[in-house]
């Protein structure tokens, strides 16, 4: 709109009119409404919107997974952070806030990673900077999906959620924790789909119902949170509709709201009656007897070679008072057995042993040489499986003595009463900065990341192992391993007939923390995927038997090693229900054996690794493209 102004002028000394030439009048120009309006569309609203919702994701979350365990809220939980997604524009700093709401959440939950050592902190803020990223990449490739493909909320928010479980159990090793479906781990039935999909279908679930949750909430109430930016048109223009058009076009959450529910209700009670419908199957028959010893020894106490007596005596106790009850197999935590097994690779000579041993005196030269040929721990092995009846699974240390090398392997040794040790199972996937150090060569400093000593590190093994006793056989997996996903689908790939999975694991780092509680939850759908009852062996707990529904079995007879009053008797605390933590124990107990199988250990990831390159592909298409201008 074009106003023109005319100014007053002078009379001439003739009083006679003088002419207006053009630069005589001078014009100015006011905005039209539309100009305001495309203004208005132009400015971000503030990031106090995003901080509300994305930092009550964040509660939600922590409240979800343990310590609190309110696993309900995980329904929810993802929901207020999604309302993001909806905007046609993103609000100022949108993606350092949800950064930001991802630290809020990831520091506190794993705040367990500290205990073990002060100089653990800086591995414990780098992995929870690294989770945080996952907030913004999740806006950021959910917003792609819905904003400029036109995908429903209601379908972008699960796949793109699940696709980043998926990439984040892949990248550096793996984190396969935390995942949003592990927050129904004591809803059995919501669960069972882990054996066609993975736990990731039972994410995929829960995300749908939080992007449902999200797509219903009202636009009114997205104003309310100052996710949109407020616009005052002037006075002159309020009689005009302001409101009608300062709204960006009609956000993709306006399809039938009937339809999104519907269809996820449907879904949810599809998975609930298909995990009823399996647990109906399960003909479980008692298969072996197992001891599971647990000992009591913070990680920092089990690294003094002044107590690896006591270690041994205590938990040998703790096998004694196993054996009345006759267990076929006994299994010893994650490294509790403290002498290393040292084994030469054919050829190795005397000098060759002497060029990969330590600096050490001239007197220590024989010794060393001796200890490579001395067959005192391959005897006390099976001495202690003689002694107990029963085969063992032992968690150690192993040497190789090779050409010019010298090699260290976390692993688990197989011995059996009549024919001693039989061989062994070297751990496969490495935890990160806790048993290998990536590109240490490279980058030195890294190596300060760790507690460790700047030559520390383990090798990796090369292949699973099957051992068979009384026609029983079992497949070993050593600490973390339980939690990953892949690990345990290739054993049982490779080795159907396989009865159980044994875990040896070494939780001391971790003193009472949530830890604890938390890695229980994550192996037990390793039971689910692959219909395979497991049974873990852990230091400073929580030792447990895990039948093919990913339930923990209350054993046949709990033995309180330390003698407590009032005397233990049970898994759990009965007044508080928690499990019992740091304590000398042993659990005996028959295992369930599962006559199902598993579609997820014929095909494996495809519903998971499908998400992942959606996921991919929209990350890709945000970066090289640019929305288009309305």
């Amino acid at each position: 709109m074009t106003v023109t102004v005319m100014t007053e002028q002078p009379e001439s000394p003739t009083n006679q009119p003088v002419a207006k030439s053009s630069s005589q009048t001078q014009r100015r120009y006011e905005p039209t409404v539309r100009e305001i309006v495309e203004k208005a569309r132009a400015t971000p609203a503030s990031s106090k919107g995003a901080w509300c919702v994305s930092l009550t994701t964040s509660v939600l979350l922590y409240a979800s997974f343990t310590p609190l365990d309110w696993g309900w809220l995980g329904w929810i939980a993802l929901a207020p952070l999604c309302l993001l997604i909806r905007l046609p524009k993103p609000t100022r700093a949108m993606y350092r806030v949800t950064f930001a709401a991802g630290l809020a959440w990831s520091l506190p939950t794993l705040e367990w990673m500290r205990l073990g050592d002060v100089s653990m902190y800086p591995a414990w803020f780098a992995l929870a900077f690294y989770l945080a990223l996952y907030f913004p990449v999740f806006i950021g490739t959910s917003r792609v999906a819905v904003q400029r493909w036109g995908v429903p909320l209601v379908v972008a928010v699960p796949v793109c959620w699940t696709g980043l479980e998926y990439l984040r159990a892949q990248f550096m090793t793996g984190f396969a924790w935390y995942f949003l479906g592990h927050t129904q781990h004591a809803w059995p039935e919501m669960i069972q789909i882990s054996d066609v999909v993975g736990a990731y279908g039972v994410s995929f679930l829960v995300a749908l119902s939080c992007g449902c949750v999200a797509a219903l909430a009202p636009e009114p109430w997205l104003k309310k949170l100052g996710l949109f930016p407020p616009v005052q048109l002037p006075a002159e223009f309020s009689h005009l509709p302001a409101d009608g058009m300062l709204t960006e076009a009609p956000m993709p959450t306006v399809r039938p709201q009937w339809i999104s529910v519907g269809a996820t209700l449907s879904l949810i009670v599809a998975a609930l009656g298909y995990g009823v419908l399996r647990r109906s199957q399960a003909e479980f028959k008692a298969g072996p007897r197992v001891a599971l010893v647990q000992g009591n020894f913070p990680t920092s106490l089990k690294h003094d070679p002044n107590e690896a007596v006591k270690i041994y005596r205590i938990q040998e106790a703790l096998t004694g008072m196993s054996v009345k009850h006759q267990p076929d197999l006994v299994v010893w935590p994650e490294t509790m057995f403290r002498w290393p097994l040292r084994e030469k690779e054919v050829g190795v000579t005397d000098d060759d042993l002497l060029a990969i041993a330590p600096p050490f005196s001239d007197a220590d030269r024989t010794n060393w040489i001796q200890s490579w040929n001395d067959p005192q721990v391959r005897a006390t092995l099976r001495q202690m499986s003689e002694q107990a009846g029963a085969a063992m699974l032992i968690g150690i240390d192993t040497w190789v003595a090779r050409k010019g090398k010298f090699s260290a392997y976390n692993s688990a040794a197989f011995v059996t009463p009549s024919e001693g040790y039989l061989g062994r199972y070297d751990k496969l996937h490495r935890v990160i900065f806790g048993e290998y150090i990536p590109l240490k060569q490279s980058i030195p400093a890294l190596a300060a990341l760790t507690p460790f000593p700047e030559d520390f590190g383990i090798e990796k093994g090369e292949t699973p192992k099957v051992f068979e006793h009384k026609n029983y056989s079992f497949a070993p997996i050593i600490c973390f391993e339980d939690t990953v996903p892949e690990i345990s689908r290739t054993v049982k790939r490779d080795a159907p007939k396989v009865d159980l999975l044994v875990n040896l694991t070494n939780d001391g780092w971790f003193a009472k923390s949530s830890e604890l509680d938390q890695h229980l939850i994550t192996a037990s759908f390793r039971a689910v995927e692959c219909r395979t009852p497991m049974v873990r062996s852990v230091n400073t707990g929580i030792s447990a038997v895990i039948d093919g529904d990913g339930v923990v079995v209350e054993p046949l007879a709990f033995i309180d090693g330390d003698r407590a009053n009032p005397p233990r008797d049970s898994m759990r605390d009965p007044k508080s229900g928690k499990w019992h933590k740091d304590l000398n124990a042993a659990i005996v107990a028959d295992v369930p054996l599962d006559n199902r199988t598993s579609l997820y250990v014929q095909h494996g990831d495809w519903f998971a690794g499908s998400c992942g390159s959606i996921v991919l592909l929209l990350a890709l298409a945000g970066l090289v493209t640019r929305p288009k201008q309305r």
